[in-house]
This record gives C-alpha cells, structure tokens and sequence, in this order.
C-alpha cells in the first residue's frame, strides 16, 4: 500500500480530541502520545512486516529493532512490548518461528523492555513485529513538526537497505552483504536517542517505509519549512548503489516517488543512482532529525563517540508559497 492510499483511507476517521492527547496521527508523526500525570505520558506504537532476510533469528531482530525505532524516535525510553504473529503453520515449521521469537526477545532486552505476552494467527503469508510502549516527560517529546530555519540536519544510518533486501530475495547478495545489511538493520536506535538527550533537538523522526524522501517530506510538511539535502553528502551502502545501476528497485521506492514528489525538487545534476536510494524504502532506518546549528558539530561529535556513523545531510529554510518542501541538490 502507497503513502498516497494510506491517506486516503485514513481521511473517512474522524478527527479525535482530547486535553491529555499529546501527539496524535495528523503530522505523520511515528507514535502517539497521551499525558497520563503532569510528568508522566505515554507512547505507544506498533509495526510488523514480511522477512527480509532468510535467517529467521535474523529477522526476528531486525523487526524488534524496527518496531522500537519509533519510541526512540520520539524521544521516549521503552517500557513494554508485545509480539505480533502471522504465521502459515501448514508450510512453515515452528522452528522458523521459534527463532524469530528468540530474536526479537534479544532485542527486546537489549532495548531494556519487558515481553508482556502477544498475538498470532494463521496467515498464508509469514509476518513479525511489535506493539511497544514507552514512557516520557510531556515537555520533552520529539516530534517532527518543529524543525526551524537554520538548523542542521543529521541521519545516524546509511540507506540502501531496501534495494539490498530486494537484491537478498532475488538470490543475488552475497553473504558479506546480507551481514552488512543484519548489523545495520538489527541495530537499535537506543544509543543515537541517548545522545540526542543531551541537546536541545529541534525535529525527529526515523527513516522507514516511506524512504529517506518521504519521511523528510513528512517533516517539512508538519514544521511548514524546507530542507535542503546534499547528495554528495548522504550515506549510500556500496552495494545499494550497484544494484541501483542495475536497476534493482524495489516497487515501493517507485510508490514512494509517485506520492512524495510533488513536495520535491531534485537538481539536474543528482545521479539517477542516488535519487533512486533517496525513494528507497528502509527497514530499521536510522534517525534524521533537525538541530540549531550551533549544536550540530559537537552533537555529531558525540554520536561519533558513541560509534554512530552519523552524518550532516542538510540544512533547513524558509520556504515561500509555490516553492518545494525538499530540495535535493
């Protein structure tokens, strides 16, 4: 399903009021808050999705790792989690799903929640993920409406892992590239929000279906600004980028296009490679999210320390009436 049908089909709810709901769904923001005591809310978020890789205990923590993203991208710490399971039971042996569940739990106590139970049904097609729960302070929550001119723009995990994960399906990735693609896939958010604490953030959100592209229309759109992105700048995985060339694109990168750009202004001179890994759908992407200029370099400094292959990607400006919401130079 493309951005485009998801928000068409979400136009016929209503829109839902209410003192205590902090973040609703209205800014495409990654979970929903509601304030449980003056210091207290709650956020909570759910995700679960088709294997992408063949190794089931691999996959099990790559969607861990995914579901938790958008607590973390809130700013929130995890507090509770819950499994969701679609699972053939007539083609698939329970072994498969025994591993998947192993590592999601890994996961899970890596990210320092708690398994509370979960649910499963039988599904032709083999799906995993998580319902999670966080905690955090109401004045504190990351959102991705208040980017603001002159900030800087930071993305803490390459992109390509979509084209890659096309690439595993079709049987073409070697093995050092399905590693690459588990270590950056399966890996937490946790330690890149923990550095993000310390600074006074301005916008957040986590690279995920939608494609770097998307997901930074998203934030454009709800802060009403422009971010201006550097192509020489951006993290691409080697791998992604020659698969690109062979033309190895994912249909969603194609969906995420179709919708997102008419927000967009990508420079003739961009290689075709690259403004195809920006459409590119992630799984476990990294966070992007905006910082008043004066604080990026020691920011990324920090999360350089923290062994995060961060990067400035772009900046944020005004934007005038008739003018795009990304720019990709």
């Amino acid at each position: 399903m493309g951005p485009g049908d998801l928000k068409d089909i979400l136009s016929v709810l209503p829109n839902i009021s209410h003192p205590d709901l902090l973040v609703d769904c209205s800014h495409s923001d990654d979970a929903g808050v509601i304030r449980l005591t003056d210091d207290l809310a709650l956020v909570q978020t759910v995700d679960f999705f088709t294997p992408i890789v063949d190794d089931a205990y691999d996959f099990g923590r790559i969607a861990a790792a995914n579901s938790f993203s958008d607590i973390y991208a809130m700013g929130a710490e995890p507090l509770t989690a819950m499994n969701i399971v679609c699972f053939p039971t007539s083609q698939l042996s329970q072994e498969i799903l025994r591993n998947t569940l192993s590592g999601g739990h890994d996961v899970i106590q890596a990210a320092g929640a708690l398994l509370l139970g979960g649910h499963s049904v039988d599904d032709q097609e083999f799906k995993y993920g998580l319902a999670v729960t966080g905690t955090i302070h109401p004045d504190k929550i990351l959102t991705n409406s208040k980017a603001r001119p002159r900030d800087v723009c930071i993305l803490t995990k390459p992109l390509g892992t979509g084209i890659v994960s096309t690439a595993i399906k079709g049987q073409l990735a070697g093995q050092d590239e399905i590693d690459l693609l588990v270590e950056i896939a399966s890996s937490l958010n946790k330690n890149a929000a923990t550095v993000l604490k310390a600074f006074s953030v301005s916008a957040c959100t986590d690279i995920t279906g939608f494609g770097l592209a998307g997901h930074v229309c998203e934030m454009a759109l709800a802060s009403h600004v422009q971010i201006q992105l550097d192509s020489n700048r951006l993290p691409l995985l080697n791998q992604a980028v020659e698969y690109a060339r062979m033309g190895l694109i994912p249909a969603g990168a194609y969906a995420n296009k179709t919708y997102f750009q008419q927000y967009v202004h990508v420079e003739s001179t961009v290689p075709q490679v690259v403004q195809d890994i920006f459409y590119d759908p992630q799984t476990s992407g990294g966070l992007f999210f905006s910082i008043p200029e004066q604080y990026a370099e020691d920011c990324l400094s920090d999360l350089v320390l923290k062994r995060i292959n961060a990067v400035i990607v772009g900046t944020v400006n005004k934007v005038k009436p008739g003018e795009p919401h990304v720019v990709l130079k």
